[in-house]
């Protein structure tokens, strides 16, 4: 069963999914990975059948995703797999049914670029389309993480990272005119990091 798991879903954030358990994109057709790397989170996109596009700035990471489209789903275009930041995405508005940002907008090096990356993804979306997004927050490790300026704090963990609050995934989503469609969650590491999941939909 494990193999077969593994198989079917590659290594597929857990977050991600329980949204396809519960059947959220099943009528979604055309997928993007904003970040996309290797494209472990594509597996199950490609395997069945879904438009599947890509973008991260790693041209290496480009050229792992396009091999693993073309051994998965030979008729999903390798083209669709493109060399580009978050913030500059090459499509036009409303392009996509989903799109995913897994461990992606906490690189923002501001405010200003953390900003611009979400409009730009969120822009990409059409009407009734869903944002999948997990980045580092401070949710619960308020008191130990440590301002670094521009919305950047260092983590226990050592890293450095811009790092969301719920108040502020709040007032984006009111901002953009989206829905949750699952509950903000947030999984404490030991008190040494903060992952959050946002899941907001198109209105």
């Amino acid at each position: 069963m494990k193999n077969n798991l593994k198989t079917e879903f590659g290594d597929i954030d857990i977050y991600l999914f329980d949204q396809l358990l519960k059947g959220r994109y099943d009528d979604c057709r055309r997928v993007i990975d904003v970040g996309c790397g290797g494209g472990r989170n594509l597996v199950y996109f490609l395997k069945n059948g879904y438009d599947v596009y890509g973008v991260d700035r790693d041209p290496e990471a480009i050229e792992l995703v396009q091999t693993l489209s073309e051994d998965l789903a030979p008729d999903n275009s390798v083209h669709h797999f493109v060399v580009a930041r978050a913030e500059e995405l090459p499509y036009k508005d409303g392009f996509f049914d989903l799109a995913i940002c897994s461990a992606v907008l906490h690189f923002a090096s501001s405010a200003s670029q953390f900003d611009a990356m979400v409009k730009s993804v969120w822009r990409v979306i059409k009407p009734g389309g869903y944002l999948f997004a997990r980045l580092a927050s401070d949710i619960g490790i308020e008191q130990l993480v440590q301002a670094r300026g521009h919305g950047r704090f260092l983590l226990p963990d050592g890293t450095v990272r811009f790092l969301v609050n719920e108040q502020m995934l709040l007032q984006y989503s009111k901002v953009l005119k989206g829905e949750l469609y699952e509950p903000i969650k947030t999984t404490n590491v030991n008190n040494i990091r903060c992952m959050t999941t946002w899941c907001l939909r198109k209105m």
